[in-house]
């Protein structure tokens, strides 16, 4: 089982490349949001009071806003609609605060809207995390006890939780354009202001393309491994 774990040429070759990219996308979304944690919104308006505009704007007085422990950690919750803003975010009025705000958002109003892609995300959620956790262990050990049918189990597991990094991108993409839409309609946002709040989203979605990069070179490593295994 170590197997999937050891240093091989498709972990140098696919997996290595990919983990020193998320590296550097956790490095760029926290350095944007610092830089521009420290320039203020001309309306002096904070990240719940932003969520808030947005929401009642959109219709959706059913959806709370709530404080969350620990920083960049904010998101939506579908299950009990509500928006949770990081301690940084919540009582800020800085433009990262303003753009992380509006983001988040933007997946209420695609949950309204019924957007498939995060249709898509939610159903995949169950499998996607017995798929991380159990699948690559699940086809390595397949191939110890020659038993082809964990090896195929394993990998399709794996594969949904692949496929969930995967649906996510244009989950996330979208709830950026919403956000920075909504900021430019509303004038939320003064022109000056904008460039910025694109900046902080554009920084935070490097972030998912590289938990998808990862995600996908795993699953490619593992296929490649369990292949050639199976053909010794």
């Amino acid at each position: 089982m170590g197997l999937f774990y050891y240093p091989d040429i498709y972990y140098i070759v696919l997996v290595l490349p990919a983990f020193i990219f998320s590296l550097y996308a956790q490095f760029k979304v926290k350095s944007t949001f610092n830089r521009y944690s420290r320039v203020g919104n001309t309306k002096g308006m904070t990240g719940a009071d932003i969520a808030r505009t947005i929401l009642d704007r959109s219709g959706l007085y059913d959806v709370r806003v709530e404080a969350y422990p620990g920083d960049l950690t904010d998101h939506y919750d579908p299950r009990t609609k509500v928006v949770r803003l990081s301690q940084s975010v919540y009582g800020s009025t800085s433009v990262s605060a303003v753009g992380v705000a509006a983001h988040e958002t933007g997946h209420a109003i695609q949950h309204r809207d019924g957007y498939a892609p995060l249709v898509l995300r939610s159903s995949l959620v169950p499998v996607a995390n017995i798929g991380s956790s159990i699948g690559p262990t699940l086809a390595i050990l397949g191939l110890i006890l020659s038993m082809p049918f964990f090896v195929k189990l394993g990998i399709i597991l794996f594969g949904a939780a692949v496929l969930f990094y995967i649906v996510t991108l244009p989950v996330e993409f979208n709830a950026s354009s919403r956000a920075i839409r909504t900021l430019e309609d509303t004038g939320i946002l003064n022109y000056n202001e904008i460039d910025p709040a694109k900046k902080v989203l554009t920084a935070a979605a490097m972030t998912y393309v590289a938990s998808a990069a990862v995600a996908i070179a795993n699953f490619l490593r593992l296929i490649l491994i369990t292949s050639n295994r199976r053909d010794d």
